[in-house]
């Protein structure tokens, strides 16, 4: 069965977005903001205070530049392969104090929106990443961080007199340091030797008298594998790969998957105010989890609607939109 996902649009550049929570007779477990993302974080707080589990930002990366969607098409009269850009938004900034402040509200506007163990996780790369961390440690405070997760991965290299940069950082705080926060530990398969030595059985430590271990043991218990660490090695999207969309930043969905499978249950709310490609609302929606993602861009809401489409998430275009913010 189809999942029903309501669209919200913002067309009134002025509009606040106060009122786009409220379409009557609409509810969806997946939901689509086409609009500024901090208005409309500002009125989440109504129907979504302390309701949010998972928080995923995967903001711009300051690269000083405009990015561009590529699609691909066959012209009719030739057969040829035509080409085309369109802008998908625009990365460029003034410089590091402007770009933190437009992230800091955004932190800020989800703080209220998270549930007591609820989680925020906010992507970047090595240029950007310390900066946003002293950022989220105002904000959130600096006994609420938890962890660095460094997404690794290969790609063409690029010629320069440096070491190749092929990973991206994820930082990872909770709401409330004093409440156990939701986590669902993932594991990683055992290594070569381990599984030379002790095969896929559990291990168990024998503690001698002197209360120190000596040796070890296996049980009839099969393990479930290693306790996945803070470092994750998940390829980028291949040129031809099915899920590729032609959207610029756009994250695999096994990197979505790991962290929602982790930090949420399923039913529990998802929240992506830097939809783009409409990742995150895919995979949640495909992982019984329910979601809200936010945009600005018209290339974003188009790739995210034929994702959704793809997916079975829309049910169709004249059940889901309404007008808002009039």
């Amino acid at each position: 069965m189809s999942k029903r996902v309501w669209l919200a649009w913002d067309r009134k550049p002025e509009s606040s977005a106060e009122s786009y929570l409220e379409p009557p007779g609409i509810s969806a477990d997946l939901r689509w903001v086409s609009g500024d993302n901090l208005p409309a974080l500002g009125a989440l707080a109504g129907e979504f205070r302390g309701g949010i589990t998972l928080a995923y930002l995967d903001p711009p990366f300051l690269t000083g530049k405009k990015h561009y969607r590529v699609t691909r098409g066959r012209e009719a009269e030739t057969g040829k392969i035509l080409r085309r850009e369109t802008v998908a938004f625009d990365d460029r900034w003034s410089g590091m104090p402007e770009y933190l402040d437009a992230l800091g509200p955004r932190l800020e506007a989800i703080h209220p929106l998270l549930a007591g163990d609820g989680s925020i996780v906010v992507h970047v790369d090595s240029k950007t990443s310390h900066y946003v961390r002293v950022l989220c440690d105002e904000i959130y405070g600096p006994e609420a961080f938890v962890s660095e997760i460094i997404w690794r991965y290969r790609r063409w290299p690029s010629k320069t007199q440096n070491f190749q940069r092929v990973h991206d950082v994820l930082l990872r705080y909770v709401k409330d340091p004093g409440v156990k926060p939701r986590f669902n530990q993932l594991y990683e398969p055992l290594s070569a030797s381990t599984l030379a030595t002790w095969g896929t059985r559990k291990q168990r430590a024998v503690i001698g008298i002197s209360g120190r271990r000596a040796r070890s043991s296996s049980t009839a218990a099969e393990s479930p594998g290693v306790p996945m660490g803070d470092v994750w090695d998940i390829g980028i999207i291949a040129p031809v790969a099915k899920e590729r969309t032609g959207y610029p930043t756009q994250k695999p969905e096994t990197l979505l998957e790991r962290l929602i499978a982790a930090l949420s249950d399923p039913g529990d709310w998802i929240l992506d105010p830097y939809a783009g490609s409409g990742t995150t609302l895919v995979v949640a929606g495909r992982m019984s989890r329910r979601a809200i993602a936010i945009d600005l861009g018209v290339e974003a809401l188009d790739v995210t609607q034929k994702r959704c489409a793809e997916n079975g998430l829309f049910i169709s275009e004249q059940e889901i939109r309404c007008e808002v913010c009039k």
